[in-house]
């Protein structure tokens, strides 16, 4: 069961844990209309119209930060300073009279899983292979796996079967890596194979993919370590690798070469949920990370109303009290969404300093997965907590959250800076080298799927277009 931590740790209710994810997925703005709702719906539910700073309930200035709060209790320390900040610029005014509409409501819609992966794999396909990529992509279901087999669409263009096993291969090896798999066993042992290529994999977890896969999906440790004459540890460190580093479902999310997103729909973001900054504006002193609250006030349960309740009559008493549990179960599910925000944004941040500081090439891979259990969370609840969230970093460049824990990201920076500085265009071969030379390992199909991923052309069309600019 889910667990959360205070001073001591205990169970939530299902009540509880079901609203707090609830909460916890939310957006900044997405909270107000939620706590706005609340409020004019159940009549225990009050906000207390003065300027209280969230985390330590004491009243702050007007237009200000908390100044007990927003500071270090050791400035010698990188430690990040993380707190609830109800910031005025994000509370909308209540005495507007008509809202203004966008001129475009509606945002573009997201490109479809075949077209991204059709996108990435064009420029290694001959001529004659377009037409077989189009029909198996057009042959994914929602999970990106193949509802056809090769037999059927070999039979169906009148082809030989390698032929369309070549192209087969090159959808597989495209982002999300295992996409056009006919199964998710397979799926997994083509994940296995690119992990392989940039990094250390357990024999063991090919092994169990390849031919424990039943007991594997149910949790069948002793009998696998039994099979394959193995302590149970170690197989129970393949799986955890293997829950942490692939996906048997690669259409589920855009996913790249490990267990976290690599691509992701264009977001426009016209406020952050988080304001990192620098303390005092010096670089070298603790971060100093916001967590915007979207009310300016106290919400409680209302004191009056449970007076009321011993004086109201018996009929109603119950419908009061339901309001009453109502109320008092919503204040401590905000109150545990931002406890968990707080501890999420305390790690990855001080994690992440380089990154925040520096830019990009400088991002530490770390998963959803690795936070998951050094907060003693289940991994839905970090998934949940990231999800559609956004930082408005020193900078004040306002990225994704998810961006923290995107593991391809300092790599892709890097390959796009090596080829933005090129003095000829460099082939898939030299850029694996020059990347090599920078500390980043990675294979020539991974530089072609990041180059991909980037919107960069290969180096003949390159120096085509430098030719007849």
């Amino acid at each position: 069961m889910f667990q959360t931590q205070y001073h001591t740790t205990r169970p939530l209710t299902t009540a509880h844990l079901a609203q707090t994810m609830t909460l916890l997925s939310l957006t900044t703005d997405e909270l107000r209309e939620q706590i706005e709702s609340e409020i004019s719906s159940n009549p225990a539910l009050e906000l207390v119209e003065e300027r209280r700073c969230p985390t330590c309930h004491r009243l702050i200035p007007e237009h200000g930060i908390c100044p007990v709060c927003s500071l270090p209790l050791n400035p010698a320390s990188e430690e990040p300073v993380v707190f609830l900040s109800p910031r005025d610029e994000f509370i909308p005014k209540k005495d507007y009279v008509e809202e203004v509409m966008d001129e475009e409501p509606y945002a573009a819609a997201g490109e479809e899983l075949p077209t991204y992966v059709l996108r990435q794999i064009a420029p290694d396909l001959r001529k004659e292979q377009r037409g077989i990529a189009a029909f198996l992509l057009t042959h994914l279901d929602e999970d990106g796996l193949l509802t056809t087999t090769v037999i059927e669409v070999a039979q169906y263009l009148h082809l030989s079967i390698a032929e369309v096993e070549q192209v087969k291969k090159l959808i597989q090896h495209a982002d999300p890596v295992g996409v056009g798999s006919s199964n998710p066993q397979e799926a997994l042992l083509v994940q296995l194979e690119v992990l392989a290529e940039t990094g250390p994999v357990p024999e063991l977890a090919v092994q169990m993919v390849k031919e424990g896969m039943e007991e594997l999906s149910h949790h069948q440790y002793p009998e696998l370590a039994h099979r394959f004459g193995v302590p149970p540890r170690e197989v129970s460190q393949a799986a955890r690798f293997i829950s942490e580093n692939l996906n048997p479902f690669p259409g589920r999310s855009h996913w790249g070469d490990s267990h976290q997103p690599a691509h992701e729909s264009l977001q426009v973001y016209h406020q952050p949920d988080v304001i990192i900054s620098c303390l005092n504006d010096d670089p070298t002193k603790p971060l100093v990370v916001e967590i915007i609250m979207p009310i300016n006030g106290t919400l409680q349960v209302n004191p009056l109303f449970k007076q009321a309740i011993h004086q109201a009559e018996e009929e109603t008493k119950a419908d009061l009290k339901s309001d009453l549990e109502k109320a008092s179960l919503f204040v401590k599910c905000l109150q545990q969404r931002n406890h968990t925000m707080e501890r999420l944004l305390s790690r990855v941040v001080g994690l992440q300093r380089s990154y925040i500081l520096n830019g990009e090439k400088y991002l530490k891979p770390v998963t959803r997965a690795q936070i998951s259990r050094e907060l003693e969370v289940h991994e839905s609840t970090i998934s949940r907590a990231v999800a559609n969230k956004s930082v408005q970093l020193p900078n004040r460049r306002i990225v994704p959250l998810s961006s923290f824990f995107d593991r391809s990201l300092n790599v892709r920076t890097v390959l796009k800076e090596i080829i933005d500085n090129e003095s000829r265009p460099y082939s898939d071969s030299d850029l694996v080298e020059l990347l090599s030379k920078r500390g980043f390992d990675v294979a020539r199909r991974t530089v072609a799927k990041y180059r991909s991923i980037e919107g960069i052309l290969p180096a003949h069309l390159r120096k085509a277009v430098a030719q007849n600019p």
